[in-house]
This record gives structure tokens, C-alpha cells and sequence, in this order.
């Protein structure tokens, strides 16, 4: 379905607005796809689901926004155009300063944020930005490196399969060629470097009425735990996931352990 220009997945279900909801955000330069063992396990399981498509990504209209807070506005105002009552928003890197953001905006519908892969500051090095910009093809695979926890690498000797035919590392990477095929060049630098810029997360953090979700790797190497103490120190109530011999990648890489997560925070928040 579309809201307001944005894509939204529903998990295989007709959405309901009269049930509690899930608005699942992906990160940079990916799209709603990554959330799909997630997304469609909680809309067979009493939830409504909008797992979306972020501005310039995927199947939404329009460009990149080159900020967090103008995503946040975006994705604001097509929920406003819901009658659904209660939102858990749940957000993987870039995803997770959104969904802060968006919590802010949104604040007596909001039951619960969960932050996956986060950190606060973002910071993304000079380098990684430059290379964003002019060679995207050695980002993405840089990218694709640090998004997988050691567990599944090197890739060519252990390529992380946990199913016949299913290629964790692989399928990134592929996924973040299609969106820059599709979408264009400058997603990729857009979204680093709204990541990078974003300097509103304790902020927001601070300000939550509402319990917050960490859900971190514990082999992550692109926003390693230690990176969102501070964060998880700001947040009044908080419960924090640590997951192991996972990487960035956390919704493939442990697919389980996510959902197990997110059910178990989602069934306590709408309760």
C-alpha cells in the first residue's frame, strides 16, 4: 500500500488501522525488504505492519531527504493520515535516529521505540563519505564488509549460509546495488551523510514518554554496543538485547533473535 507517496509492506495481510502498529524503518540505502522475516511474522500475529519504503528508496516517491528530521517530518505526515491509535516504531541504523525523531512528533501515539543497530553520534568517517561519493562501488563493498559480523567471513570461504540457496552477505549487498540502480546515485551519500550530521538523538532520547528497545550485535562493527551506551543511558526506561556473534546486519544475520525481541517488547508495550 502507499501513504501519502510512501511505500509501506504490510506483511502479507490487509492492514487494519484498528489494531496496534509497527512501522518498521530501515536504514541507509536499503528498503522494507530487510525487515521481511520480522514484518511478516508480527502481521500473522495480531499486529498491524507498515514496514516502508524511506523517501528516494524502494517504491516511495520523491528524492532522498538529506536530513534525519526531514525524513522524520515526511514519515510523520503520512501516518497522519492513519486512524491507528498506537505505534511501536522500530528502526535499524539510519532507521533508528529517524524513528527517535519521529517519536518526538508523534508523541501520545507512540508506545514504544525500538533501536536496532544504533549509536549516537552516527559519525561516519571523512573517507567512508568521500568514497560514497566517488566510489560508490568500493563503498557499497566496504559497506557490505563491515555490515556482517566476523562469524561469516571471509566470505569467500564461508559465505554465511545458514539455509541452502540463502546467502546473508550476498543478498545485502545486492539489495544496496538494486537501490542505487533504481534509485539512483545519490542515495547512498545522502543518507551517510545524514547519519553523520544528525545531532539530535539525546535529545529526543530524553524527551521519550515511552519504554525504548535496544537491540544491538554483539559483533557489530559498524555501531559496536559501546557506541550506544551513552545513547541507552539517556533513555528513561530501557531494555537492552544484545545478541551474539551478530553483526550490523541483525534482521538477516539473527533473524530469530530480533523477532524474538521485538514480540516480546511489542506484546509488553500495546499491552
Amino acid at each position: 500500500m502507499k501513504l501519502d507517496g510512501l511505500y509501506a509492506y504490510t506483511g502479507g495481510k490487509t492492514f487494519d488501522a484498528a489494531l496496534p502498529c509497527v512501522v518498521f524503518i530501515h536504514g541507509a540505502q536499503h528498503d522494507h525488504s530487510v525487515w521481511i522475516l520480522q514484518s511478516r511474522y508480527l502481521a500473522h500475529h495480531g499486529l498491524a505492519v507498515l514496514a516502508l519504503d524511506l523517501p528516494g528508496h524502494g517504491r516511495s516517491d520523491g528524492p532522498p531527504l538529506a536530513t534525519v528530521e526531514a525524513t522524520a517530518d515526511r514519515i510523520a505526515a503520512a501516518l497522519a493520515t492513519l486512524a491507528t491509535k498506537r505505534f511501536v516504531l522500530a528502526g535499524h541504523s539510519m532507521g533508528s535516529l529517524i524513528a527517535l525523531e519521529l517519536s518526538r512528533r508523534l508523541r501520545e501515539r507512540i508506545a514504544g521505540v525500538a533501536l536496532l543497530g544504533t549509536a549516537a553520534p552516527m559519525r561516519v568517517s571523512d573517507a567512508l563519505l568521500a568514497a560514497t561519493r566517488d566510489e560508490p562501488a568500493a563503498a557499497l563493498q566496504m559497506i557490505n564488509v563491515w555490515s556482517h559480523s566476523a562469524s561469516i567471513a571471509p566470505f569467500a570461504v564461508r559465505p554465511g549460509n545458514p539455509g541452502p540457496g540463502f546467502s546473508v552477505v550476498w543478498e545485502n549487498l545486492r539489495l544496496m546495488e538494486r537501490i542505487a540502480r533504481a534509485n539512483g546515485p545519490a542515495v547512498l551519500p545522502t543518507d551517510f551523510a545524514a547519519c553523520n550530521a544528525y545531532a539530535g538523538a539525546f535529545e529526543a532520547a530524553r524527551a521519550l514518554a515511552c519504554e525504548a528497545l535496544f537491540v544491538l550485535g554483539a559483533g557489530d562493527q559498524m555501531t559496536p554496543p559501546k557506541a550506544a551506551q551513552a545513547l541507552i543511558e539517556a533513555c528513561p526506561r530501557k531494555t537492552v538485547v544484545t545478541l551474539p556473534a551478530t553483526g550490523h546486519a541483525l534482521m538477516a544475520e539473527n533473524p530469530d533473535g530480533v523477532r524474538d525481541a521485538l514480540q516480546k517488547f511489542t506484546t509488553r508495550v500495546f499491552a
